[in-house]
């Protein structure tokens, strides 16, 4: 099995069919790929179509697995080709997953459109619910919150995935496949816990091996300690006397052990009793008095494809019966990797609400009954964001996610209060007339995109906007009707807390050119006529060459041409002649100005282009004649 192409597919084993819609429909069978604990490397369509599979099974099966893989590309490829098909009989849950891949793709434009879809199918659906009350929801996520920034823990992530982070006294405890970096991948289990000291300030300890006598053959991961540190819950496979337990169709199910940490050492590994061979049971989290234990399972009265669970732990040590925290928390898609804070809030990873694409992180606080709430740019991204976990002592935590900039599949990245905002003032101004312009929305938009800060220009044209310090890079983004898009890409450092005279400049969506387009159309100038048999520039062309000067000064990218033309009267070589010496005197003219030679170059056709049918022979007034002896400007670059 090939785990670098694979984001947290091991996290993903204890999922139940992702067509939890067709559960107990035998033709659920074919498309299950949830279960990654007995697939080798990715399925393709030849493979598939040899063993009799039609078509649509195909497209579902490689959607699927490409889905659960976290290759959103792949998935949103295949769904396309599924729905392509026939997208009236394919069960709804497959435009919400094409929805979901597309979104993560950045595609927000056609997810909306198969979101409305799925809506449409499946009004019942609680994501069909929440979608509906939270339309409109995208734009507010963006924008990120001045409350936090998040840093790579690039010191202590490896190239493999690294994920499920937990306090246990100074020590940050996680799941992680750093192992197959030095050891035989045939042989060597895919997840073992490691520990990192939590520094109050300067660098991570280098990551070791959290307990020897916790390592087995097995996957260990998502931990969750009681307050004195001295009992344990982590997830395993299915795992007994040296060898995985299987159920009927190979897999070998997720479970919740228990540990005592006794004579120095971790041991006496309990089966806790609600785990099951049929199911999963995993992510295991404390809530802060030792008496309840949180964790996500399928197991029977499951909502969708994997749900959050709580279950009561006596004085005794003995559990009480599991508990399906309801539609609230929990949707027909998946909710996994709980993590119940010291007050009571309770933070999980789902792609059944609204988000911003693959796996998002949400919080609601259970003691007061509150909504869900997406935690928003920038924990959450267009990528898998998950196993989240919040000291609100310090108001900081740590959360996992697969996206762009990481070292490896999966990075855990630190979740820091912002602590100071560097002021960014400026101006926006057009682009030809230098005139300041009112009323601009003003963005600040990190590497990934989201909103870091918003402001409006003044009556002058002046904008004041607010960026976390902790954003090193960033842009500054103008948005206004009738223009095109202007940006500027910023840099400050630490000790820059405020930027002046930061200038956007914004260009006029009608001065906009395109290669081939003629400048006297574009900036609606008046016609460069010549007099008959004359090359000589007349004087009332010469304003409206200022501005084809003015307009390529502003955009030294731009290259032209200059194709100047005659009448049909005159012999036609003689026309070509004369019309070459019109373009000469017409690109002298630009070059005196200030243009740069190579960016101007002149060419005559003659009467090969004559705008009306003034040709030879035709009698035509001289009003007529005149309206092709010109000069184009064309743009060639």
């Amino acid at each position: 099995m090939n785990f670098k192409s694979s984001t947290v597919f091991v996290i993903l084993l204890f999922i139940s069919a992702l067509c939890s819609a067709q559960k107990g429909n035998k033709k659920a069978v074919a498309d299950n790929f949830e279960h990654y604990a007995y697939m080798g490397y990715g399925s393709t369509y030849e493979e598939l179509s040899k063993k009799g599979m039609s078509d649509e099974d195909i497209c579902k099966n490689l959607g699927n697995e490409a889905y659960l893989r976290a290759k959103y590309d792949e998935a949103s490829y295949w769904y396309a080709k599924l729905l392509e098909l026939n997208s009236s009989t394919t069960e709804p849950d497959y435009m919400y997953r094409y929805a979901q891949s597309l979104k993560s793709i950045k595609n927000y434009k056609d997810s909306e459109i198969w979101m409305k879809k799925f809506k449409k199918a499946k009004k019942n659906d609680v994501r069909a619910q929440n979608y509906n009350k939270d339309e409109g929801y995208f734009d507010e996520l963006m924008t990120a919150s001045n409350e936090y920034t998040i840093e790579n823990l690039a010191s202590v992530n490896s190239k493999e995935s690294d994920f499920a982070p937990s306090f246990y006294k100074e020590f940050l405890v996680f799941s992680t496949g750093r192992d197959l970096e030095t050891t035989d991948r045939s042989s060597t289990p895919y997840l073992n816990l490691y520990k990192t000291t939590r520094p109050e300030k300067g660098q991570y300890s280098t990551a070791t091996a959290f307990s020897e006598e916790l390592k087995s053959v097995a996957n260990e991961s998502s931990t969750t300690f009681s307050k004195d540190g001295n009992t344990m819950y982590f997830t395993r496979n299915n795992y007994k006397k040296g060898s995985f337990n299987r159920d009927k169709n190979g897999i070998s199910r997720l479970k919740i052990y228990r540990s005592r940490f006794t004579d120095g050492k971790w041991g006496a590994i309990e089966d806790l009793p609600f785990n099951s061979d049929l199911y999963s049971v995993a992510h295991p989290t404390l809530n802060n008095e030792g008496t309840k234990l949180y964790f996500s399972s399928d197991m029977p009265g499951t909502l969708g494809a994997s749900d959050i669970f709580m279950v009561a732990i006596q004085p005794d040590g003995s559990f009480g019966t599991p508990e399906n925290l309801g539609s609230k928390v929990n949707t027909e898609s998946k909710e996994t990797f709980p993590f119940i804070s010291a007050s009571g809030v309770l933070y999980f990873a789902s792609n059944g609400h609204p988000g911003l694409g693959g796996l998002d992180m949400f919080s609601i606080d259970l003691k007061n009954e509150g909504a869900v709430k997406n935690l928003g740019n920038p924990i959450n991204s267009p990528n898998d964001d998950f196993s989240m976990i919040f000291d609100e002592e310090t108001n900081s935590g740590f959360f996992a996610s697969n996206r762009s900039g990481g070292v490896g599949n999966d990075d855990i990245y630190a979740l820091k209060t912002i602590d100071c905002m560097v002021t960014i003032t400026g101006t926006v101004v057009d682009k030809d007339t230098e005139q300041p312009l009112p009323f601009v929305t003003v963005n600040g938009k990190n590497t990934s995109g989201g909103n870091i800060g918003e402001a409006i220009t003044d009556a002058e044209g002046n904008y004041s906007i607010e960026i976390p310090c902790q954003e090193s890079q960033y842009s500054i983004v103008a948005n206004l009707d009738g223009y095109e898009e202007g940006s500027i890409f910023m840099f400050t450092t630490p000790d820059e807390k405020n930027i002046k005279n930061a200038r956007v400049v914004l260009e006029e969506s009608s001065k906009v050119a395109v290669i081939g387009a003629d400048l006297v159309k574009v900036l609606k100038l008046a016609p460069i006529y010549f007099d008959l048999n004359s090359s000589y520039l007349r004087d009332d062309a010469f304003e409206n060459l200022d501005k084809v000067v003015a307009y390529m000064i502003k955009r030294p990218e731009v290259k032209v041409e200059i194709g100047s033309h005659t009448d049909s009267r005159e012999e036609d070589g003689y026309n070509l002649w004369l019309s070459d010496r019109r373009a000469k005197r017409t690109v002298a003219y630009i070059i005196s100005a200030g243009i740069d030679e190579s960016r101007i170059t002149g060419k005559g056709y003659g009467e090969t282009a004559l705008i009306n049918k003034c040709a030879n022979g035709v009698i035509c007034s001289d009003r007529d004649h005149q309206l092709n002896r010109r000069s184009e400007f064309i743009l060639i670059e």
